[in-house]
């Protein structure tokens, strides 16, 4: 039900929500990826005089898991490990009672467990169902891609993160355009901003640090930075490489640093909840993925006041400018990468223009509480052309 709140001096009125509408976000795991992080933030966020969020999963497990638990939302674990499992059927079972028991009225999935959530909202007539793309779809196999292009077809709206990929929807994904929200990622201010700290034990000894934050995945290039820094560490003696984050790429990447005499020179630091911490010391922070939608550790190097250095694909531009807020680079280009981060390491007054630009663009325009709000009002509006609310 939404109430209308009359000003007595204008005569104008507002829109109030008697009570919260329950909302379902779905997501395959919980645990260090962007994604998962952007289905947190939101879920702990949005305005709970409006929405009362609940977030399902495959995993019952991990760090945004546990991390949502703590915060009290109220959290459904579907166990789909293959949907050729008999599990499947006890988690749609699972799904159903759950939309039924806390009257769901719009169900949002925010990665490809939309194959599995949006048919069956659809099939329990949840109100407003909604998919999120945050990231190029090429990064898809073949057979997930084409079960999330069938499923595009019976969501009423989906949210992209940036221009890029509204622009990867409309042109690859044939995906109408009067159908696509954008809604730009948000970064908590209140843990990501600039403040002099003390190198982490792991860095101490390094006279100037060059790092990178991100799920170790091979689309994120970081050979490239690991070349690259092979071929100016010779600039500043006692400068050091230093790679927070976990996954598959990671035995890759050491066997790299060893390949290129990076073995004392180059750090890795497991994932971790004190990101802000190790953002913080580097001199230079460097994105050089071969495809991104919106980058959460690129926008919190930013806040964090980092200099910073990205490759030109997907929304990265948008978060960097023209030179504006940081350096571009040719993605896959080491040499490319080599000539920005030279231009750097020779100018700490670049540097410095760059970080306090880059801070202050993330703080007025990307904050998390515009994106919930965003976010806020995306569910709001389509809630209101798909049901039967009374104005009064």
């Amino acid at each position: 039900m939404i109430e209308v709140e009359q000003d007595v001096a204008t005569g104008n009125g507002r829109a109030t929500l008697a009570t919260p509408i329950p909302i379902l976000l779905t997501v395959r795991e919980l645990h260090h990826g962007g994604i998962e992080r952007d289905v947190t933030k939101i879920a702990l966020k949005i305005d709970r005089l409006r929405f009362e969020p609940h977030v399902a999963s495959y995993q019952a497990e991990g760090m945004r898991f546990e991390e949502l638990t703590r915060a009290g939302v109220p959290l459904l674990h579907l166990p789909i490990s293959s949907f050729k499992s008999p599990t499947t059927l006890t988690a749609a079972m699972r799904m159903r009672r759950y939309i039924r028991k806390h009257e769901i009225r719009l169900v949002n999935s925010w990665d490809p467990s939309a194959v599995f959530a949006v048919p069956l909202a659809r099939t329990l007539r949840v109100p407003v169902v909604l998919s999120s793309m945050l990231g190029n779809r090429d990064l898809l196999d073949q057979r997930t891609r084409r079960q999330v292009r069938w499923t595009d077809k019976i969501v009423d709206t989906m949210v992209v993160n940036c221009e890029a990929m509204r622009r990867h929807l409309i042109d690859d994904e044939h995906f109408p355009m009067e159908r696509i929200e954008l809604c730009y990622n948000g970064v908590d201010t209140g843990q990501f901003f600039p403040a002099p700290a003390p190198k982490p034990a792991s860095v101490t000894d390094s006279s100037f640090l060059i790092g990178s934050v991100c799920v170790l995945r091979p689309e994120k290039a970081l050979h490239l930075l690991q070349e690259a820094f092979a071929l100016i560490r010779h600039l500043k003696p006692g400068m050091k490489l230093m790679i927070v984050g976990s996954g598959p790429e990671l035995p890759r990447l050491q066997a790299n640093s060893w390949r290129l005499g990076l073995q004392n020179d180059c750090v890795f630091v497991p994932a971790t909840p004190l990101v802000p911490q190790f953002l913080r010391a580097c001199d230079i922070f460097v994105l050089c993925s071969r495809s991104e939608a919106f980058s959460n550790a690129l926008l919190e190097a930013m806040a964090c006041g980092c200099c910073a250095i990205g490759s030109r694909v997907g929304g990265t531009s948008e978060l960097i400018g023209n030179d504006e807020r940081g350096l571009l680079f040719r993605t896959g280009d080491v040499g490319d990468l080599v000539e920005k981060l030279a231009t750097l390491l020779g100018n700490e007054r670049l540097r410095r223009k760059f970080g306090t630009r880059a801070a202050d663009f993330a703080r007025t325009k990307l904050s998390i509480e515009i994106a919930a709000g965003r976010m806020a009002e995306i569910y709001e509006t389509m809630l209101r052309r798909k049901t039967a609310w009374s104005v009064h």
